[in-house]
């Protein structure tokens, strides 16, 4: 399997990435342009935690991202479980957003960052081994 496969998965986190500021935006623009006259109206619940899952996207995928492109540059043949731990990865943190944005399961939210942290780590072992 050709390491590049590893930028479907590096893509599919960018492009969550920015819809996750598009997102951001929207909630944001009716207190921005003043159309709103109460907090009531807004989205106050959910703004900080668009945003604070928006900061969580650039602390543990960097190391993601460090791997994937260490792999890639080596130009080597990978084996399929690094391209499934990829995708693990990217899955979880598609997860971790929802479950951060719309709920406030901290246990389930930890669970799942768990899984995103394993699958990186694997790819690192993997790739280091």
């Amino acid at each position: 399997m050709s390491s590049k496969l590893l930028l479907l998965p590096m893509l599919t986190h960018v492009i969550w990435v920015a819809l996750l500021y598009v997102l951001l935006t929207v909630v944001r623009a009716p207190a921005v342009w003043g159309f709103i006259k109460s907090k009531k109206d807004s989205w106050a619940e959910v703004e900080p935690r668009i945003s604070a899952n928006l900061s969580n996207q650039f602390e543990w995928p960097l190391f993601f991202y460090v791997i994937c492109v260490l792999i890639i540059s080596m130009g080597n043949i990978i084996e399929p479980i690094q391209f499934w731990l990829a995708w693990v990865f990217v899955g979880g943190r598609l997860l971790h957003s929802f479950i951060q944005i719309l709920t406030n399961n901290i246990r389930l939210r930890g669970l799942v960052f768990t899984i995103n942290f394993l699958a990186v780590i694997a790819m690192w072992l993997l790739f280091v081994f």
